[in-house]
């Protein structure tokens, strides 16, 4: 690593891709907050993979890495570390103090993301705080302004009463939380004698089911379903008094059962369209509301009649728009109740829940109360349940001018791996609602409205909005803490409404994720040597609901296409049990761990062999076990490396043609396994390029054919035809794996290619070179399947060689005697024709063919159709080649070598003197 910073190796790969095709992975920015996830430096090394093996193929790959450095996450840190102090600080104190834990971070993840040999523009990264990228977001703002996108309302979304912020969805996390169920009586204020006969005198009530009794302050509305049955059931009450409640007819007999009520008398049943417009009295604050209709109501739990509040619930909020309904949400930021709450002012929300219920009962308005488990969504960063709360927001209208169906148009269009991905946020993007890109934080980009200080209306002006874009660019956002609204709208500005000249600034700043959802205007389009769309997003799966969706929504409004052409997700890292990851929790693994224990090149090898669309089990352990396949790689590149030290391709190759069949063989191993490679590369199916390369190199290479070259290598002639013919594939195949390897073994495959005596390019990393070009002319099918058929018998040969080595009787395989025989005539054909092959196929000193068989002979346990018998050569050992051969001794001058070693001492000799 340091020769290549001394060398600028990725200055010298971008001069010498410049000018052809470009490629472009454009890289998700994680956040600056804290020391680097195992499974962030897994996504960093997954597009290195990619872009490594596009630069490979001659591609002109950039890598621009990027941090996400505004927003909450880093505002929390900074903030818990400041604590009390902060209530004195100005905005820019804080800001500042955010930008310096930022840069802190961004040069620490850096020098992590380095060392595990990913290559990149480290030195100029984007970052969300730079001011060219802060200006980029306010471009698309401006945009979408423009067409039509953004508006201004009071609205329910989620809010994180620790934050004091909105959060968007894709910063909720889901957790058990127990919750009160309460069934609670609502008094009708209108007659209903007239729909259900048998209603006299008696009060008639209206059943409502809530987990969330705090939200019955804002109660504004009951919605029924308009085509369920709703019944009233006459009953008599704990005091012995007659009453009447309504409920959906296909749960009100579950509903009395569960407070004991056995004894009761339907009265009637309408649909519940009939209902529409009854008023009923509020349990404990006085006031009437009406009855409404709704299409969401199920018939799944409760009492079919559901408790609205438009000011704590999305579908509420609808329904209220419909009716013209008042938005109440009588709770302030901090979670506390505010004087529309009444008697409640000032508790907190969850506070208040024993309180409310303690009121109904005082009431007699508590028909039932439990507690039970339930789902609830709660902030990512301070992990606090969240609620909905109605307050005036910034948002993306999602079916303004079609976008919906212009969004999920170009998810069909675009390529999605795994393929179910597709289906996946193609559902999130046809349920979600509009988009609320605005929070009330200090730690991000301002967002470029103003309001007019005399009438109060908003302005809101895409040409306003661009003139602070270019004040933005020239200076940074922090200039809108700086500057008078004066001095950031273009001269002359009025207000629409009064035409009055002054106005006040908007106080809240973009959700982050619009920010990160912008970079492909801050940095695709901003950036001339990259791609728009780029050809590739890759990210965890979490990032459907995040980056991936917020990245579409605003590229389809203001450019009409996707940002990317392929969107690759991989799994989240969970540890040995299946368990999330987490510091408290003791099972974080980081980067830094990684590092310190286990080397770069195996935590690479590990990442590509893992099927990444999948949940990843990680510790330390599991990446170790990925050394054990590293390092026989490695023994293989030093083995051919070591016999093909004395090979000069240029004169010493040995023509296709002229070589021996083993080594015809391996060759067209070599080019079915690049075509191979080359495809999983281009799918981005990494555990099947490492499981294709674990075959060759560990099974075909090392145990096999590098195996049985020993013999060839070492007692041969330095330069006689078997020898060449096998360096001569040697080569080949060296050079090949060097190549296919290196955008994963990035460390190693360099090493090895600053060994290599003669390249097929003068270049001097291994990371400057091509992938090579397959070979169709050396594939020979019809070879392989010969040779598959020899490698299943020298596997059943085995067997019986490693019976006599457990018996004592042999050491080595060389000291043993196999014959073969078969009843099968094409069996026998086929051994008889590669008889001269089997002892160097097998590794024996002596295999022959057999005219028969003999009580000596057993059958193969795979393949018993072939008969084997093995025995104790009765020759002596050759000292030179270790062959039992029966001329060893024949030559006085040479008696204790074979007579083919002779031939090669005496031709050394010859050449000596």
């Amino acid at each position: 690593q340091k020769r290549w910073a001394e060398m600028d190796l990725y200055g010298l790969i971008r001069k010498a891709r410049a000018g052809n095709p470009a490629f472009t992975l454009h890289d998700g920015p994680p956040y600056a907050t804290g020391d680097l996830h195992v499974g962030t430096g897994m996504n960093k090394v997954l597009k290195d993979i990619i872009v490594k093996f596009q630069t490979m193929r001659g591609m002109d790959a950039h890598f621009i890495p990027g941090w996400d450095c505004h927003g909450l996450p880093i505002e929390h840190r900074v903030m818990q570390e400041l604590g009390e102090k902060a209530r004195e600080m100005a905005v820019t104190e804080i800001r500042n103090k955010c930008r310096e834990y930022a840069t802190v971070y961004v040069d620490r993840n850096r020098r992590e993301f380095k060392a595990l040999g990913v290559f990149g523009q480290w030195d100029k990264p984007y970052l969300t705080l730079n001011p060219s990228y802060e200006a980029g977001v306010v471009d698309v703002f401006g945009m979408m302004v423009r067409g039509g996108y953004i508006y201004r309302s009071k609205k329910p979304i989620h809010w994180c009463m620790q934050c004091e912020t909105a959060l968007a969805e894709a910063e909720l996390e889901y957790e058990d939380e127990p919750s009160p169920s309460i069934y609670v009586k609502c008094k009708m204020a209108d007659d209903v004698g007239n729909l259900f006969d048998g209603v006299g005198d008696e009060p008639v009530y209206i059943v409502i089911w809530t987990t969330t009794p705090w939200t019955l302050p804002a109660n504004l509305a009951i919605a029924l379903h308009p085509d369920f049955e709703y019944a009233a059931l006459k009953y008599k009450n704990a005091g012995g008094a007659d009453e009447v409640l309504i409920m959906a007819e296909e749960l009100a007999y579950s509903v009395l059962h569960m407070i004991h009520i056995d004894e009761f008398e339907i009265l009637g049943k309408v649909k519940g369209a009939k209902l529409e417009g009854l008023k009923y009295r509020h349990p404990f604050i006085d006031r009437e509301s009406p009855i409404v209709l709704a299409d969401y109501v199920t018939l799944e739990d409760g009492t079919g009649c559901v408790h609205t509040a438009p000011g704590h619930g999305q579908e509420d909020f609808l329904t209220g728009q419909k009716y013209n309904m008042d938005i109440l949400s009588p709770v302030d930021g901090r979670g506390l109740f505010t004087e529309e709450a009444g008697e409640f002012q000032g508790l907190n929300v969850y506070e208040a829940n024993p309180k409310i219920c303690e009121k109904l009962e005082q009431l007699g308005a508590m028909l039932h109360r439990k507690n039970i488990q339930h789902s609830y969504p709660h902030c990512w960063r301070c992990k606090k349940p969240v609620i909905f709360r109605a307050t005036e927001q910034w948002f993306v209208s999602i079916d303004h001018a079609d976008l919906r169906r212009r969004v999920i148009q170009v998810i069909e269009e675009t390529s999605w791996l795994p393929e179910w991905s597709r289906e996946r946020i193609r559902g999130m993007v046809e349920s979600r609602p509009d988009w609320c890109i605005s929070r009330q934080r200090a730690w991000g980009v301002p967002i470029p409205a103003f309001y007019c200080a005399d009438c109060h209306r908003v302005l809101l002006d895409h040409d306003a909005v661009f003139h602070v874009r270019d004040i933005f660019r020239q200076r940074g956002c922090d200039v809108w803490y700086e500057m008078d609204a004066k001095d950031l709208l273009p001269p002359g500005t009025k207000c629409p409404g009064c035409g009055g000249s002054n106005f006040e600034k908007e106080n809240d700043i973009f959700d982050v994720w619009f920010e990160s959802g912008s970079s492909h205007r801050s940095v695709v389009i901003e950036y001339p040597q990259l791609n728009f769309p780029s050809d590739i997003y890759l990210e965890g799966t979490d990032q459907h609901r995040g980056w991936f969706q917020l990245s579409l929504i605003p590229s389809v409004a203001t450019q009409g296409v996707s940002p990317f052409k392929r969107c690759i997700t991989h799994g989240f890292v969970v540890d040995e049990d299946g368990h999330k990851m987490s510091k408290s929790l003791g099972n974080f693994v980081s980067v830094g761990d990684v590092l310190k224990n286990i080397g770069v090149d195996i935590v690479r090898l590990w990442i590509s062999s893992i099927d990444y669309t999948d949940h990843i089990r990680v510790s330390l352990d599991i990446i170790k076990k990925s050394g054990d396949a590293y390092r026989k790689i490695r023994n293989s590149f030093k083995y051919i490396l070591q016999n093909t030290t004395d090979f000069d391709p240029a004169t010493d190759a040995v023509p296709l043609e002229q070589m021996r069949e083993i080594d015809r063989w391996a060759l067209s191993e070599l080019h079915q396994l690049m075509e191979k490679v080359v495809k999983y590369y281009d799918e981005a199916q990494f555990y099947k390029l490492s499981q294709a390369m674990h075959k060759f190199c560990i099974v075909e290479m090392s145990s096999f054919y590098l195996d049985i070259l020993k013999d060839t290598l070492y007692a041969d002639g330095a330069a006689s035809l078997p020898r060449r013919s096998a360096q001569t594939a040697m080569y080949e195949i060296l050079l090949a794996l060097t190549k296919l390897l290196a955008p994963i073994l990035v460390h190693t495959c360099e090493e090895v290619w600053g060994y290599l005596r003669y390249r097929d390019e003068d270049v001097p990393s291994v990371h400057l070179a091509h992938v090579p070009e397959v070979d169709r002319s050396k594939i020979d099918m019809a070879l392989s399947d010969r040779w598959d058929r020899l490698i299943a018998i020298r596997a059943e040969v085995a067997r019986e060689l490693e019976k006599m080595r457990a018996a004592g009787e042999i050491g080595s395989s060389l000291e043993a005697h196999v014959e073969l025989y078969a009843e099968n005539e094409k069996l026998m054909e086929f051994l008889k024709e590669h008889e001269p092959l089997l002892a160097q196929v097998f590794i024996v000193s002596e295999a022959t063919v057999a005219d028969g068989a003999n009580d000596g002979f057993v059958p193969g346990a795979d393949m018993p159709e072939l008969l084997i018998k093995t025995y104790k050569s009765p020759y002596k050992k050759c000292l030179r080649c270790w062959n039992y051969r029966p001329s060893v001794g024949a030559n006085a001058d040479h008696p204790t070598i074979c007579d083919r070693c002779v031939e090669v001492v005496e031709s050394i000799e010859a050449s000596s003197k």
